[in-house]
């Protein structure tokens, strides 16, 4: 008959998880714990992309104090001024001699021929006596062009246009021819008038304290 032991048998795979067997053997590894999750960390199982994180606060900021107005320019005034003007003294028979020197001495200093007007009040100019020889269409067309020195008599300066420069030679007509072309030349020049002659007679033409 055998013998039964008093102690019960316990089966090997009821006992609990072993940490380190004789034999060698290791445990189990344990499961992990998972963490906190964050909002945008999907869950496991959900396709799709990850969860947006809620979208920060605006601030609105302060409205912006409104800028003062800005007072407008003012718009510059027309240039009125008078040209400047040179008296160059010449007796009534050298004035025109003296206009062909002053017109040397501006092309020489840098001055464009087409910037030169040239006035005669008495006898024409001998440029301008030639080139009416052509017709005055053919003259006044050289005017417009306006690329060199233009010859003209006092009596016709209300056709002539403005130029930078204009010489007058007071080289003869009456004190009433003067006094009416002086003025008018002295309108049409925008730079300088330079006028050559007696200077009794350019005072009182062109006006007391000249």
């Amino acid at each position: 008959m055998p013998l039964i032991s008093e102690e019960p048998q316990i089966p090997e795979s009821a006992q609990g998880p072993r940490v380190t067997s004789a034999a060698g053997r290791t445990a189990p590894t344990p499961r992990p714990v998972p963490g906190p999750r964050s909002a945008a960390t999907p869950r496991p199982g959900r396709p799709g992309p990850a969860r947006p994180a809620p979208p920060a606060q605006r601030v609105h900021p302060a409205p912006a104090a409104p800028a003062a107005p800005v007072p407008p320019r003012p718009q510059p005034a027309e240039n009125r001024s008078a040209p400047q003007l040179q008296l160059i003294p010449a007796p009534a028979g050298g004035a025109l001699d003296a206009a062909d020197e002053a017109v040397d001495l501006l092309l020489d200093s840098g001055r464009a021929p087409g910037d030169i007007l040239v006035l005669t009040t008495g006898e024409p100019h001998p440029w301008t006596a030639h080139e009416l020889s052509f017709g005055e269409a053919a003259y006044w067309a050289q005017h417009e062009t306006a690329d060199d020195v233009f010859f003209a008599q006092a009596s016709a300066v209300d056709r002539a246009a403005s130029r930078p420069v204009v010489v007058v030679a007071v080289n003869g007509g009456s004190d009433e021819a003067v006094a009416r072309a002086l003025p008018v030349a002295r309108r049409r020049a925008s730079t300088l008038l330079i006028v050559c002659g007696d200077p009794q007679t350019m005072s009182s033409a062109l006006g007391a304290g000249v």
